[in-house]
């Protein structure tokens, strides 16, 4: 993990860039898993079974793909943030909250961040930053 600890304001100032990189990753891991599902059928080997160099080897064509989805996940690194799931589209940033080092949790299609987690505890474990204020009540 990084030894840089964020604010929510600089981790919010990423998103508009974290949005771009997701949308490609994705994207390009599309690709990527329709490419290896085609030498699976073709092989007859299970995809999971295929290696990146028999990939490589036997769809050349999915090179470049496969370094592009390479710079992307090193963009998001030297953001700061780390990459914890393509298909939520998850990023960490370590942050302190409460004298507690902890990590400010975004996922792709959110406009800023709103929840964070332990070090230890993952998505499931997200909590809020700001707890809901009461509802306002009316008088009637």
């Amino acid at each position: 993990m990084s030894d840089r600890l964020f604010s929510v304001r600089q981790a919010n100032a990423l998103i508009p860039k974290l949005e771009l990189i997701m949308e490609r990753l994705q994207r390009g891991t599309h690709v990527l898993r329709e490419g290896v599902a085609e030498l699976a059928r073709v092989t007859g080997a299970p995809a999971d079974d295929l290696t990146m160099a028999e990939i490589v080897e036997l769809r050349p064509d999915l090179q470049p793909v496969i370094a592009e989805v390479e710079a992307l996940l090193g963009e998001i690194e030297d953001c700061g943030g780390k990459f914890k799931g393509l298909e939520l589209g998850l990023v960490d940033f370590p942050a302190e909250i409460d004298g507690e080092v902890v990590l400010l949790c975004w996922q792709y299609g959110e406009k800023e961040i709103s929840h964070y987690h332990t070090v230890e505890g993952g998505f499931a474990s997200r909590k809020p930053l700001h707890p809901r204020a009461q509802p306002p009540r009316y008088l009637q």
